[in-house]
């Protein structure tokens, strides 16, 4: 009897097997069905294009070009609203009009140019907005991470090539950071994205494509925060909480949230937040309210905020001998700080830092593996989500203070 019911249970175990094959064959016929129905064609889908600043962006049926030689089409599945592309949208930043923001997304290979090896149709990835060539200088520098093929320093809205491929009402559209996620699909050159395990949730994972990846890499990356100093974190968004996140992991005793949003100090204490203070309740400057907390200044400041006078609070609150500052918001454009180098030569070193120090395509694959592993939190970091069409309620919640950061499904 013992054998009879051994061999019918290894003939269930082959039948399941076979079902189970069967069942990933449909699939991948599904999908190369799919995508020998779109892979070399223009795609129309929606989109929500900035045609002017200060207005609201408008969905749109806009046009995507198939890629070119080595470019990647990919149907976004998630993205998130960042406070750049809010910057953008208010004239704060410049990026040629009219354009498709977006810069924090996650999403499916729909197709491939000619010479892509990194990914394949089918492929969960995410798009980075600080690509990662391998060639350049700064590359192939242990440290450097700001590849000299971004489109960040000088924004020309355009592919590697210089054309675009995204077309609406008969117009060229722009790009933004060359991946542009506020679209159904979008094309990408391959230095710009990433394969990520085929599991990670896109509406979660998408955040280490820009803001978290920024807070939580300038703690541990740039600062090497050390265990039991003293933090402060100045600015409490999406970037802010996740440099605290950044400096619980490193060991910091004391980590200190300041914003004027007193609403965001339960999620600030939430992440490991110690204590959090309001600059607009004490009569003195911040930053000697918080050297006076400290004994003297705090062992690393982060300013989050992208603005001039946070910079400068950030700087004067850390210890004069031996503090170390972050710069982690991106200012307005074409301002200048003005600082006497008195406050540096006493011993503090002052660093800014795009992307956390991160090398984007080895970065973020482990990052999302680490994500999956419980090894950080991401899920407090996402307050909204909204489906697409009202992504400009989702930049209604950013500019009120309601929200840290919003997701958006399509």
């Amino acid at each position: 009897m013992q054998t009879k019911h051994l061999a019918l249970y290894m003939l269930c175990l082959l039948e399941q097997r076979r079902n189970f094959q069967q069942f990933t064959c449909l699939l991948t016929c599904r999908e190369d069905r799919n995508n020998m129905g779109t892979a070399g064609k223009i795609i129309k889908c929606r989109a929500a294009v900035l045609w002017e600043i200060n207005t609201p962006l408008s969905i749109e049926e806009v046009e995507v070009a198939p890629p070119k030689a080595y470019e990647v089409r990919i149907k976004m599945l998630a993205s998130g609203i960042c406070g750049s592309d809010n910057s953008v949208t208010r004239g704060n930043n410049f990026t040629p009009l009219p354009a498709i923001l977006g810069h924090e997304g996650a999403g499916i290979v729909e197709s491939i140019g000619k010479g892509v090896t990194a990914v394949k149709p089918g492929d969960k990835v995410i798009p980075l907005c600080l690509p990662q060539c391998g060639k350049c200088v700064v590359c192939k520098h242990p440290r450097g991470n700001f590849c000299m093929k971004n489109d960040l320093t000088n924004p020309q809205g355009t592919m590697q090539d210089g054309t675009t491929r995204f077309t609406c009402k008969g117009k060229p559209i722009y790009h933004f950071i060359r991946i542009s996620t506020f679209s159904e699909y979008t094309v990408v050159n391959e230095i710009s994205v990433v394969k990520i395990n085929a599991a990670a949730p896109p509406e979660k994972v998408y955040l280490t494509g820009w803001g978290f990846s920024t807070g939580y890499g300038s703690a541990l990356n740039i600062a090497k925060v050390t265990p039991g100093s003293t933090c402060a974190v100045i600015g409490l968004g999406g970037v802010g909480l996740s440099a605290v996140i950044g400096c619980k992991a490193a060991g910091a005793a004391r980590i200190i949230g300041v914003d004027i949003n007193k609403d965001k100090f339960a999620k600030a204490k939430e992440l490991g937040a110690t204590e959090c203070i309001n600059p607009q309740e004490f009569q003195k400057p911040v930053h000697e309210v918080l050297k006076e907390m400290t004994g003297g200044g705090v062992d690393f400041s982060f300013e989050a905020i992208g603005q001039l006078d946070t910079m400068l609070v950030a700087l004067l609150c850390c210890m004069a001998e031996f503090g170390v500052s972050v710069i982690l918001g991106v200012p307005p454009g074409f301002e200048n700080l003005s600082v006497s180098p008195m406050l540096l030569l006493a011993g503090r070193t002052w660093k800014g830092t795009i992307f956390g120090g991160f090398k984007s395509k080895d970065s973020v694959p482990k990052l999302v593996t680490d994500f999956m592993a419980n090894k950080f939190p991401l899920d407090p970091l996402i307050t909204h989500a909204l489906p697409f069409e009202k992504i400009n309620e989702g930049f209604d919640l950013l500019r009120s203070g309601k929200s840290i950061s919003t997701v958006l499904k399509f």
